[in-house]
């Protein structure tokens, strides 16, 4: 696979992981809670279950299928209407040295997979953008191609989000009004995106 290729499409990739969405508001809710990585952990997995399944052909048939992609975007949609909403009303406090995880490394892992694997638009997108980077004369086999692409993107949100959950964990350390306050808002910008998401489809 030309090494171009792979180039072009992270360049791309960094375009859209930068671009504010529901993984940057979970990113960020989870930084404030000290979770930042089971939360990326939980969002890499989700991205490289989508990347199999659109390496393996599936997404070609859930993209062709409007009841499928329809059930998936209702899932996705309230999936996250509700975590948003549950972590708007529950906002972040920065924790102190004695104090609990109010919430497993397991159970930020199953949230991140819910908030990347569930998102139709993550599917679509994949869908959508690695073919245009791949070679049919190439040497390597399409599904290959593809997974390489993938695993690129998902280097890429690992590290982008690492950076993110930290950074708002860093900066706001010692704003708990701030942090409170960022964590609100990260849990209405996934209520929105969910809405969206449904408005989007069955508006």
């Amino acid at each position: 696979m030309a090494t171009g290729s792979v180039l072009a499409f992270w360049l791309v990739a960094v375009l859209l992981i930068a671009v504010p969405g529901a993984d940057w508001a979970f990113t960020i809710g989870a930084g404030l809670r000290n979770r930042s990585m089971p939360a990326v952990g939980g969002l890499v997995l989700g991205y490289a279950g989508i990347t199999l399944v659109v390496a393996a052909g599936v997404g070609a048939l859930v993209a062709g299928s409007p009841a499928i992609l329809t059930g998936l975007t209702a899932v996705g949609g309230v999936y996250l209407i509700v975590h948003g909403a549950t972590t708007a009303a529950q906002p972040a406090a920065l924790p102190t040295a004695t104090d609990r995880p109010t919430r497993s490394a397991w159970g930020t892992v199953a949230q991140g997979i819910g908030v990347s694997g569930l998102n139709p638009k993550g599917l679509l997108v994949f869908l959508a953008l690695l073919p245009q980077f791949t070679d049919p004369r190439g040497t390597w086999p399409i599904a290959w191609q593809l997974g390489v692409l993938g695993l690129t993107f998902v280097l890429t949100c690992a590290a982008f989000y690492l950076a993110l959950g930290h950074l708002a964990r860093t900066v706001l350390l010692a704003r708990p009004a701030v942090a409170r306050l960022t964590g609100r808002a990260a849990g209405l910008g996934m209520v929105a995106v969910g809405a969206g998401l449904l408005v989007e489809r069955f508006g």
